[in-house]
């Protein structure tokens, strides 16, 4: 019997879901493909086919989030909406600028964004940038999202590399007729009104040499405006065969800086209370232990005073980077025949972002000045050289200034991306179908940095000479070294000029690509109608089988200045490289539905996967599944699974060059005191006397250099996810869905350095050669003033990754008629929540693991709430088109990991009082959508509408990157307050 276009439809389906994988739209899990309603079939929607509701019938525990929730966030940035899943941890976003890559990446499970697959329709997305090669999520539009799956826990059997932590689906709207605009507009307004941290401000002010660089914010600002407009256009051909869904879209996003909250216009000192901290690399200028006064007249010297003579380096920094985005698309397929059904994608993307970190200057470093330097007066002279004032020796030592005349350091970072698919599927039979395509990645990327100094140019224009007529010049002028030199007169306020530096100001450039191509096919089959069922079920085994070949290629260069690290203050050299590997899969998958309809067991389905992979940069890979699902009835589902994934090393964990830039946060040795016990341990581990460990120069922003690099003898990662759950849908309660699911992940072998605070604390605790090596202090005993002091952290396989938790979900919906409130709508309930059973580190074989369940600091990073969940209630209004939604996002409390009793965190000398702990954090939203006139929808809204400041937490505890204006953004989101929306879709 010929099948009609429906039923070949959702045949198609079911062979795709029960088979759990088809070359083009590979299915995230095996699911039965229909529902049974009343003698009727409906038809689902699985991730990668067609599910709607995936949680409730995958063998692992599947987070759905809808478009409609997407647009009651006010989302602009899909990095926002990821990031309020309980499942996902801080990565690279918007709110980082120290450090930023101008990527927006996603971290399931705190496993890290490199063992997070990104996919689009069960499709990968390529790698977004050079330097942090994991998918870029500013590529994805999300005013064309569907629905996004967030799949946690092994799946590299079916999927691939990468997989480790899960997988992130986004499912794109496809089909579309008509044409929609869609325009949204928000922005944040905050009430400065912490009064504790303003008087830390105005005390700070009052001692400071320079009272204006701690300057209170407006009581009340608005700022970081974000404004998005997208065009969707789509058409069916005129045999309602085929589909044109082309779209255009514009995203603005507006800078703030940090200097606009009070809680983050001074980097917060750690302590027994807080109190603003700031930078000895000051203004006006530091020479030694002289300073110029900036009390006047303007050209002398004074004593330096550590405490008072810094530079508040908070303000100048984005909170909230500047962004411009645009990008274009089409989705299209024509089913030429039954068996072939050809179709296409293409989406690009060009992507600009700025990244702004204070001014740069003469970073405090061995410099030398001439004592017979004419901007200098004899008195200056005297001081600085005394029997050498007005001879042609030099004062060589400490010198150091921010280049307040020229603002922040700025990174302008350009990506432009673009994917095309080309593949066709179809009906071989009516038990068989096929699905072949080609995918093609690519992202450019372009740097340029200015506001940095070259460091040669800084030590030609402090040498300074009058030439034969007269005029000051520099000595390198003078003995032709360097004509172009300009004398830097920073022996005064006010002695820069703009010729100084027009010289001194160095831009740099870099350049990069990345490159993901992909060749695959498969068969699934429905073996029923072969007599392939069990006797105790009336389905039969579902197959699928396919072959897969992808390569991957990346390059990053920069210009000579900035790879050969001339740049004063940059955070190191930045090396070329280049590197590509391909691999060669194949796989297979089944789904055995061993009983149905049986007493107690309305149904039990065994699915089951194997992925070999053979690559050419390690060597060959196994990946593998086993999965379970019984419902004994059917308001009553259990579920149970094992996985076994695997990493491949990416390009740059094999061939990133090694070379010394910032690394770790700490330096024990540092800062010390007489009598301190530290002294004598550090002078026995570094061979220095105590003397040289008592001068050792602590960084007041916490940062230490480095030597990292690739291996290119890295082995694979592996890891093994447990997860067992059981989903309740009780016929007593028509509308609520209900699932709890416990997952068990561990990675082994996983890549990553040792760590630079944990090398220089072992080397400290053991006095173990391996370790202690690993240590190169400079002449000066630092491992910050000069990139000759460095701790050596280089990519390994070293120990295990661990984590353990429970997720909870639940889906409720009802009219409210069914309980006596006639014409007062309905209402709708969703919620989704993790409980963080351990998040643990195994930093190296044998060694006993730390687990940072709860905690936060320099060895855990981020906070790691115990419960973290987001639920939010709709009532549909009897007024029709009004929608009514609220949202509560909630956050436990993370302590200090210094302060854990376990020996790999415990760590009193970083204990501070004010950084104990980050307490609970609530955050309310509430959206009002009205639909009228048919084709038109408005949306008002608010997130964090009570405006709660973020907890906050010191310097000393706060790593640069993630830690931005002294909390953790991509933590706590809309930390810098109320965050209101207003937008509008027409469709037509």
């Amino acid at each position: 019997m010929k099948m009609t276009d429906t039923q070949r439809r959702v045949r198609r389906a079911a062979l795709l879901a029960g088979a759990a994988v088809a070359i083009a739209m590979p299915a995230m899990v095996p699911v039965h493909a229909v529902a049974q309603e009343a003698g009727a079939l409906e038809e689902i929607v699985v991730t990668g086919s067609r599910i709607r509701a995936p949680n409730l019938v995958s063998t692992s525990p599947v987070t759905a989030v809808t478009g409609e929730d997407i647009k009651a966030q006010g989302v602009t940035r899909v990095e926002d909406l990821v990031n309020s899943l309980p499942q996902a941890f801080a990565a690279q976003g918007g709110q980082v600028s120290n450090g930023s890559t101008g990527t927006a990446t996603v971290n399931l499970r705190g496993l890290g964004s490199s063992r997070t697959l990104v996919l689009i329709d069960g499709r990968r997305l390529m790698p977004g940038d050079p330097s942090v090669p994991s998918p870029d999520l500013n590529f994805i539009p999300s005013s064309l999202v569907q629905r996004v799956d967030v799949n946690t826990g092994g799946a590299s059997a079916v999927y691939g590399s990468d997989a480790i932590a899960g997988v992130v689906n986004f499912i794109m709207e496809r089909d579309f007729e008509g044409v929609r605009v869609d325009v949204q507009h928000g922005f944040y307004m905050h009430h400065n009104e912490s009064d504790g941290i303003q008087s830390i401000i105005r005390a700070k002010s009052a001692s400071a040499s320079v009272p204006t660089d701690f300057a209170v914010p407006d009581s009340n600002v608005t700022d970081g405006e974000q404004s998005e407009a997208t065009l969707v256009i789509g058409a069916n051909s005129a045999d309602g065969k085929g589909n044109v869904t082309a779209y255009a879209g514009y995203r603005e996003i507006k800078a703030v800086l940090q200097g606009d909250r009070d809680f983050s216009s001074c980097s917060l000192n750690s302590g027994d209370v807080f109190t603003c901290g700031g930078s000895g690399t000051a203004y006006p200028a530091r020479f030694g232990s002289w300073v110029v006064d900036p009390a006047g007249p303007g050209n002398t010297f004074r004593p330096r005073n550590a405490s008072t003579d810094v530079y508040n380096f908070g303000p100048t920094n984005y909170y909230q980077r500047p962004d411009e985005r645009y990008v274009l698309g089409a989705f299209a397929h024509y089913e030429i025949q039954p068996w072939a059904d050809v179709y296409a994608d293409v989406m690009y993307m060009d992507d600009r972002s700025i990244y702004q970190i204070a001014p740069g200057g003469i970073f405090a470093g061995t410099f030398s000045v001439n004592c017979d330097n004419p901007f200098m007066t004899p008195t200056q002279q005297q001081q600085l050289c005394g029997a050498n004032a007005g001879t042609r020796n030099n004062f060589t030592g400490t010198i150091a200034r921010r280049n307040i005349e020229g603002g922040g350091r700025q990174g302008d970072m350009r990506h432009s991306a673009y994917r095309f698919v080309t593949g066709v599927r179809g009906d071989i039979t009516d038990e068989w179908n096929y699905d072949a395509y080609l995918q093609y990645g690519a992202t450019s990327f372009n740097r340029a940095q200015t506001g940095f100094f070259q460091t040669q140019k800084i030590r030609n224009a402090l040498i300074a000479r009058r030439d034969a007529n007269g005029n000051i010049v520099c000595q390198a002028a003078i003995d032709g070294s360097d004509t172009s030199c300009v004398p830097y007169n920073i022996f005064k306020i006010g002695g820069v000029t703009q010729e100084a530096l027009d010289y001194l100001e160095t831009p740099s450039y870099a350049t990069g690509n990345t490159e993901e191509m992909i060749i695959s096919g498969s068969l699934a089959g429905d073996l029923t109608n072969y007599g392939v069922v069990s006797p105790f079920a009336t389905s039969g085994v579902g197959v699928a089988f396919g072959i897969e070949y992808r390569s991957e290629y990346l390059d990053s260069a920069s210009d000579y200045t900035a790879a050969a690290g001339l740049l004063n203050g940059s955070g190191g050299a930045s090396l070329p490289v280049e590197g590509d590997f391909d691999t060669k899969e194949i796989y297979g998958e089944i789904r055995i539905p061993l009983v149905e309809d049986k007493p107690f067991a309305q149904s039990l389905e065994l699915d089951a996967g194997f992925r070999y992979s053979e690559y050419s940069s390690v060597g060959s890979t196994d990946a593998y599944k086993a999965g379970l699902i019984w419902s004994p009835v059917s308001d009553l589902r259990f579920r149970g699974s094992f996985q076994r994934a695997v990493r491949a090393p990416n390009i740059l964990e094999l061939y990133d060059p090694q070379v010394v830039q910032l690394d770790g946060s700490t330096d024990p040795c540092a800062g010390l005191s007489a009598g301190d016990s530290l002294v004598a341990r550090c002078a026995q581990a570094f061979g220095l006397t105590a003397a040289q460990v008592l001068a050792i120069e602590e960084n007041p922003a916490s940062q230490y250099n480095g030597k990292n690099g690739g291996n290119p003898n890295l082995d694979p990662e592996t890891s093994d996810t447990y997860s067992i759950g059981v989903v309740l849908t009780p016929e007593f309660a028509p509308g609520l869905t209900v699932s709890f699911d416990y997952f068990d992940i561990k990675v082994e072998d996983y890549i990553s350095g040792i760590g630079a605070d944990l090398i220089i604390s072992r080397c400290l605790e053991t006095l173990d050669p391996y370790f202690c090596g690993l240590v190169n202090r400079d002449a000066n005993g630092s491992l910050w003033l000069s990139d000759q002091g460095y701790i050596t952290n280089t990519t390994l396989n070293t120990g295990s990754l661990k984590t353990t938790g429970i997720d909870v979900n639940i889906d409720y919906s009802l009219d409210l008629e069914d309980v006596g409130l006639n014409n007062a709508g309905s209402l709708a309930f969703t919620m989704a929540g993790t409980w963080l059973d351990t998040l643990k580190t195994q930093p190296l074989p044998n060694d006993k693991a730390y687990d940072c369940t709860g905690y936060y600091g320099t060895v855990c990073g981020t906070p790691n709430p115990e419960w973290r969940h987001k639920a939010r209630l709709t009532w549909t209004t009897p007024i029709t088109g009004l929608t009514l939604s609220t949202q509560w996002r909630y956050y436990s409390k993370a302590e200090l990991d210094a302060t854990s009793d376990q020996p790999g965190l415990n760590n009193p000398a970083q204990v501070a009082g004010t950084d104990l702990k980050l307490g609970t954090q609530n955050y309310f939203d509430a959206t009002i959508t009205y639909q009228f006139l048919e084709s038109y929808t408005l949306r008002i809204g608010a997130n964090n509408i009570f405006d709660r400041d973020p907890p906050l937490t010191g310097s000393a505890n706060c790593p640069t990157g993630p830690c931005n204006g002294n909390t953790w953004p991509q933590v706590y989101q809309d930390a810098m307050g109320r965050y209101v929306f207003v937008g509008l879709t027409a469709k037509y």
